[in-house]
């Protein structure tokens, strides 16, 4: 077995992009290990959050209509003063 290393992308999709063509290799199978390097951006970190949170059933009875006991009426304004 040969390997072969190159540098490639996963978009936000999650999706592996490789930018170049692999002119030798045509038609075949291959095995694929990919290697993440141990720092996380701190933007895709951020994501990762919040996709994570969103699609996260825990919180599905933030939905239930409810939930929501609070009016742009209630309460009092807070001044801020200098």
């Amino acid at each position: 077995m040969q390997a072969l290393e190159l540098e490639a992308e996963i978009d936000y999709d999650g999706f592996l992009k490789i930018e170049k063509p692999l002119p030798f290799i045509k038609n075949r199978s291959v095995r694929l290990i990919v290697l993440i390097s141990d720092e996380i951006d701190e933007l895709a970190s951020e994501q990762l959050w919040i996709k994570s949170i969103a699609t996260n059933p825990v919180f599905d009875f933030l939905n239930d209509p409810t939930e929501d006991i609070y009016s742009l009426t209630d309460g009092q304004p807070f001044e801020y003063e200098k």
